[in-house]
């Protein structure tokens, strides 16, 4: 396709027929001149085509993000990503709408089950390698919802108030290392405005950041109806609007061409990363190879078993072994809840449940124990699986959130389960002590029954194959793996934005910044039901001798190593995370952040080493007084961890890049100005030049032990100068730094 012969041709008209969609699902032909329209379609854990007479067709639904998150290995999500491909590819799809890498800033989003993790740097990776996997089969992604779309609630036009460190280092660093790491041929806006401009129009989001700072080169759509001004959008940076919403939309940005509002050099320019779209697209057309239904209802499986967090396993109660006496308890054992409800709900090849799978295992008693239509306890349901439980050897519970609590379009009023299955929880438990606890949902739960079970495991959305991937984990088929890409708090009131979400009618104020997830109940040692980065095996691990390439980070990347072992008698896979911790006074920080993982396989008595490359922005924070990423010089700590609760080796790494200059006024406090080497020694100099008469030696030395929150303005008649000297005292300070 040669693109700029096609775009010499175009008229005005078709260049703007090619800036909104043909319909729900196609971009425009332009048939005179030959260019191909291009079928996009829902995802992102599988392929939801609608086809042209409205049927959607049928597909596998793999782990939701939720849990492929929480397997913390780029390689499934890759292979996962290629899954999916190859099913656009079978049907004749060129783009998957996903993934999606907004942050999850509260348990009550109602799509918190499409997205990654709370923390950046996970998400951004784990969106990275699903595109990769994608886009090696000739399929394009879509990166969404960019950006700060955190929420169902007034989502169409709820503005997210951001301040620019929290912007920067929490919400678009996730999408810029999906940018940079998996270079996605499309980039989704959001519905919401951002500082009160809608994503749809936001030029400093689309451009500047997105195209001309992360370097991205493909084109960016709208959400389905997120479109405000048309017009507007084209000129800031956004090519295509979904769906398509009439002749008008064609017609206004004709018009704005030929009045002069939009210039033909913009409108080209957006006719040109449509055209661009279409090339890639096109350069893989044909079927995959070996494309099997059946086959990809296995790998969900196999997905599945990664994406699982065994979260609690006191006493070995799991893996179950022998001829032990098993009952099955829950609607959802019978009924699974393996997807989230709105636009990724994927009409399935085929569902297996966990009390079918458990067929092939070992006999299992079986009572449904409530209904989850209802929040009401059932008394002759739970009286009848509280029998069975207390004749089992073991009784296993399958419990959750069902899709009329949890969806997109809404979010969740509160963290519990419905009242009637806490309530069978606990009359399980006080007859049962080998009591398991089985979670079907999106997000995290309150758990008031904590104490009382001795095993818990987070099956999450596991996809069609799901259930299945329940039963090998509790029989010990294979060793969970998985860690929590997320916090889950004890309770609601404890989470950083509870009194913050959803905001207004007009706004929602992020105002616990950066402190989101971890990051805030770690810096107030808060405790929690599980930490981000928890999950347990049917194993153990020891950690041993954490080294650097380098003591000393001078601005090349240095390695982090460590050595694992497996010490039980299970084999199966440890996800080590490196953590960097500030070490020094300096910018208040995170007690600690992710910047490194990796997952090893080791059976019994084997040893093997994970390791992870750190860079400047592993030890940066994003400065709004230069509105750039600065690594303060000074000690840090690189920690090998379990979780971000559980550190296991440290070793130290002393940062040596330049020392930013600080900008100073008369407003500048003294401690502002004590940065800068030599500063003390300028103020000490100039006491004695001009304020022997001002203060004593005693009473300046009195005053020293507080003056570091005296401004600059006050501090200059404290050294014997005349306020009018201040400008000249505070361009002293700075001439230090030259």
């Amino acid at each position: 396709m040669d693109i700029e012969k096609l775009l010499s041709e175009m008229t005005i008209e078709e260049k703007a027929a090619l800036c909104q969609g043909a319909d729900a699902w196609h971009t425009v032909a332009v048939e005179r001149v030959g260019v191909p329209e291009v079928c996009v379609s829902d995802g992102p854990h599988g392929l939801r085509k609608v086809n042209r007479d409205g049927v959607t067709v049928k597909a596998v639904c793999f782990p939701t993000a939720v849990g492929t998150a929480a397997s913390f290995s780029r390689e499934l999500l890759e292979e996962l990503g290629g899954a999916i491909g190859d099913a656009c590819r079978e049907e004749d799809v060129h783009v998957i709408l996903g993934p999606a890498a907004n942050i999850k800033r509260t348990p009550l989003c109602g799509r918190n089950f499409e997205y990654f993790s709370e923390d950046p740097y996970l998400s951004g990776e784990t969106a990275a390698a699903f595109i990769r996997g994608v886009q090696r089969k000739g399929v394009g992604t879509s990166l969404k919802h960019y950006a700060m779309n955190n929420q169902e609630t007034r989502r169409l036009t709820v503005s997210a108030e951001v301040d620019e460190r929290a912007e920067r280092e929490i919400y678009l660093t996730s999408f810029e290392r999906a940018v940079k790491g998996g270079k996605p041929w499309t980039v989704m806006c959001s519905y919401n405005k951002v500082n009160g401009v809608y994503s749809s129009e936001n030029e400093r989001l689309q451009e500047q950041v997105l195209r001309r700072e992360w370097g991205f080169d493909g084109m960016v759509m709208t959400d389905w109806g997120a479109c405000n001004d048309h017009v507007k959008g084209v000129a800031s940076g956004v090519e295509l609007e979904m769906p398509r919403s009439g002749d008008d939309s064609d017609r206004l940005l004709v018009e704005a061409v030929k009045s002069g509002r939009l210039s033909e050099e913009t409108l080209t320019e957006a006719a040109r990363r449509v055209l661009r779209l279409a090339q890639r697209v096109y350069a893989a057309e044909g079927k995959p190879e070996d494309f099997d239904l059946g086959v990809q209802h296995h790998q969900a499986r196999k997905y599945a078993r990664e994406a699982m967090v065994l979260l609690k396993n006191d006493g070995a109660v799991l893996p179950i072994r022998g001829n032990r006496k098993v009952a099955f308890i829950g609607q959802f054992a019978e009924k699974p809840r393996y997807q989230g409800g709105g636009s990724s709900h994927i009409n399935v090849t085929e569902e297996l449940s966990a009390l079918e799978a458990v067929r092939s295992v070992c006999p299992v008693t079986y009572a449904q124990g409530f209904d989850m239509e209802t929040d009401s306890v059932d008394a002759a349901m739970e009286a009848e699986a509280v029998r069975l439980a207390g004749e089992a050897d073991v009784a296993v519970l399958f419990i959750g959130l069902p899709e009329r609590i949890e969806s997109e379009g809404y979010d969740r009023a509160d963290m519990k389960l419905p009242p009637n299955q806490n309530h069978l929880v606990s009359a399980v438990a006080a007859v049962q002590p080998n009591t398991v606890v089985v979670l079907h949902n999106g997000s995290p739960v309150e758990m008031p029954w904590l104490n009382e079970v001795p095993a818990i495991l987070e099956a999450y959305l596991g996809g069609q194959a799901g259930g299945g991937a329940v039963v090998d984990l509790l029989f010990g088929a294979v060793s969970p793996s998985a860690k929590l890409a997320e916090t889950f708090p004890l309770r609601l009131e404890d989470t950083p934005s509870y009194l913050n979400f959803p905001g207004d009618k007009q706004k929602v104020r992020y105002a616990e910044s950066i402190w989101v997830g971890y990051r805030y109940y770690d810096k107030k040692n808060m405790a929690v039901a599980f930490p981000f980065g928890h999950g347990l095996t049917y194993t153990t691990f020891q950690y041993e001798n954490l080294r650097l390439s380098s003591p000393v980070f001078s601005g090349e990347k240095i390695t982090a190593s460590v050595d694992v072992t497996n010490t039980g008698s299970f084999p199966a896979a440890e996800v080590v995370q490196f953590y960097i911790r500030p070490d020094h006074a300096g910018k208040e920080r995170p007690v600690r952040e992710l910047k490194g993982y990796g997952k090893i396989f080791l059976n019994p008595g084997e040893t093997g080493t994970v390791t992870a490359e750190l860079d400047a922005r592993s030890f940066a924070y994003w400065e709004e007084e230069i509105h750039d990423w600065y690594a303060e010089p000074g000690l840090y700590q690189v920690e090998a961890a379990a979780s971000s609760r559980d550190i296991r080796l440290c070793a130290p790494v002393e940062v040596a890049l330049p020392a930013r200059k600080v900008t100073l006024n008369g407003d500048s406090l003294v401690r502002d100005a004590l940065q800068i080497p030599g500063a003390l020694e300028l103020i000490e100099e100039t006491r004695r030049r001009y304020g022997q008469g001002v203060m004593t030696d005693e009473q300046w030395q009195g005053f020293r032990r507080w003056f570091h929150d005296t401004p600059l303005h006050g501090l200059v008649t404290s050294l014997g100068l005349s306020r009018e000297k201040t400008g000249w005292f505070v361009q002293e300070l700075m001439n230090l730094q030259k």
